[in-house]
């Protein structure tokens, strides 16, 4: 989401590495860049003059412009400033030994029905025992959805009846949980396609009624600065604690998700970073303000990489200074399952500079790619100079792909090779055999 304001914000600053000294008025210009880079990513407009006004403050000043790198104090500051823009310290809904009720809330299609199936995932992944309750009666399908989704996870779904009272949802609910214990109830409430005042009064007496712990407005990021104003009408008529930014995976330019602690007051709990049920990560401001400032995440990857702890797929990569065919087929899968290649190498400080000019990976070809280095020998693999014109027609065919398939396979290899022999200087142990 954040790639092409990253882009322009480092290049920026790479404007600025390098010299001995810097003026004052060489400071201001590169702000102004930020304030542009800013409002063309749909950052509101009051965000952005404030976020390059603190920055100015702090960067034009005899101590930053007369230190030994003043490129590199200013770049700090900016960083420090992303970060409080974000929400300074990672915030997390209220969690009690028991009695936790989560009310969802948010417009039709932000996400609330998926969200609540990735919530409860989460969290019973930690332990706990959790209850989906599916009360958007508005929409046909919503209840299905997290019936089903509910079945995925092996988590019960206590169902709201059609025009059911807040009052009765209330007494039937607690007369489940005396029977079946529940330390964790998440409520998926109904939404419009705009706000009405019949939701809003609908939503307001469910809350009264339900007293939730935590009150959760799930917003979607594609959406831009529209989010900001239904986030500032659902906390003035019924109350929000704090914010779940769906699709944050997606092309959009990053302005809500930079705005919203400013404009509404309300933490940023959790980022939807794809449509599978483990695809929500809890929102943490310097891990975010490190990625668009090109310094990387190296805490997330190593956390992506502890999920796979304990695998007994393939063998493990002995070194990424000799990197074969056999070893892209093995990261490529393991990347595959923390999330995808350019998600991984946005973690990685530095990394998105390393790839040649142009040079892609298609994630959509994997299973293409997996199936032409499948074709090959276990020689071949390890040795792919080996891979003259008539092994290469032989692969196509066992693959069912082209021969120029083969050969675009061969120049991603060569260049995922260069990279990875970058990455294995730079990376830290426990990346680099992606354990």
């Amino acid at each position: 989401m954040f790639q092409s304001l990253g882009d322009r914000l480092q290049g920026v600053f790479d404007g600025l590495r390098g010299r001995g000294k810097l003026t004052e008025n060489e400071v201001k210009a590169a702000l102004r860049e930020v304030r542009i880079a800013l409002l063309e990513a749909d950052v509101n407009l009051d965000v952005a003059r404030d976020f390059t006004k603190r920055v100015q403050e702090k960067a034009v000043g005899s101590e930053t412009l007369m230190s030994l790198q003043p490129d590199q104090r200013v770049i700090s500051i900016v960083h420090e400033e992303m970060i409080e823009l974000l929400g300074g310290k990672a915030a997390q809904p209220n969690l009690k030994n028991d009695s936790n009720v989560w009310l969802l809330m948010g417009l039709q299609g932000a996400g609330k029905t998926t969200t609540a199936g990735k919530l409860a995932y989460k969290y019973k992944a930690q332990g706990r025992r959790v209850l989906l309750v599916a009360a958007d009666t508005q929409r046909p399908a919503a209840r299905e959805q997290l019936k089903v989704l509910g079945k995925q996870i092996n988590v019960p779904v206590f169902e709201v009846n059609d025009n059911e009272s807040a009052q009765s949802v209330k007494r039937r609910l607690d007369d489940y949980l005396r029977q079946d214990f529940r330390d964790l109830v998440i409520v998926d409430t109904a939404g419009r396609l705009q706000i009405d005042e019949n939701l809003m009064e609908q939503l307001a007496d469910l809350k009264k009624v339900l007293n939730p712990s935590e009150a959760m407005l799930v917003v979607d990021a594609m959406t831009g600065q529209q989010t900001l104003p239904v986030a500032q009408s659902f906390d003035s008529q019924v109350g929000v604690t704090g914010l779940i930014m769906t699709k944050m995976d997606g092309d959009a330019r990053g302005g809500a998700a930079l705005s919203a602690k400013h404009v509404t007051g309300k933490p940023i709990y959790f980022a939807g970073m794809s449509e599978k049920i483990d695809g929500l990560e809890a929102f943490y401001p310097d891990r975010i303000a490190g990625r668009i400032l090109g310094m990387g995440d190296v805490l997330t990857l190593i956390e992506k990489a502890k999920v796979l702890e304990g695998d007994e797929d393939e063998e493990d990569i002995k070194s990424l200074s000799d990197f074969s065919l056999q070893d892209m087929l093995i990261q490529m899968r393991r990347i595959k399952r923390m999330g995808g290649f350019m998600d991984v190498l946005q973690l990685i400080p530095g990394a998105n500079k390393m790839l040649p000019p142009g040079a892609e990976i298609d994630e959509k070809e994997i299973g293409r790619i997996e199936a032409i280095i499948s074709s090959m020998t276990d020689t071949e693999r390890r040795k792919p100079r080996l891979l003259n014109a008539s092994r290469r027609k032989r692969i196509a065919a066992g693959s069912g792909t082209t021969v120029q398939d083969v050969n675009r396979l061969m120049k991603n290899y060569e260049q995922m090779k260069t990279m990875m022999k970058q990455i294995g200087k730079r990376a830290p142990r426990k990346m680099k055999g992606m354990r």
